[in-house]
């Protein structure tokens, strides 16, 4: 009998960005994650790497790295209270008027309390709270 041994696994969502120094702007200076790395230094298209608490987020300015609109459930703890950090970081909650879980952490019917972020390009991150 064969045992296989564990393995971890990570998944890293990457977003597609239009344009990179705008979009490291917004998810290091509002969002607060730290930036790694852009290859190549200048130029387009560009491909960077992010972190924030022990999680990776990539960025890509590539035709082919996926599509605008993605979307990137990460979970947390104290939800209300990263919300508060973001928008005294400059997040604008009343961009999107009409959804109630861009303004601020709401309660869902499935047992979850969530706000979503949109960034520069579209891309939604869904901040969940279980």
């Amino acid at each position: 009998m064969t045992i296989l041994k564990a393995h971890t696994m990570n998944i890293i969502p990457s977003m597609r960005c239009s344009d990179m120094k705008r979009s490291l702007d917004f998810y290091t200076t509002v969002l607060d994650f730290k930036h790694h790395g852009t290859w190549p230094d200048t130029g387009s298209p560009s491909y960077s790497i992010l972190s924030r608490e022990g999680a990776e987020l990539h960025l890509s300015s590539y035709s082919g790295d996926g599509t605008f609109g993605n979307v990137a459930c990460i979970l947390i703890q104290n939800i209300d209270q990263l919300f508060q950090q973001y928008v005294a970081r400059g997040l604008n909650a009343k961009a999107k008027r009409d959804s109630p879980v861009h303004q601020g952490p709401t309660d869902q019917t499935w047992g979850t309390r969530e706000f979503y972020v949109d960034d520069p390009d579209g891309n939604t991150l869904r901040f969940v709270q279980r």
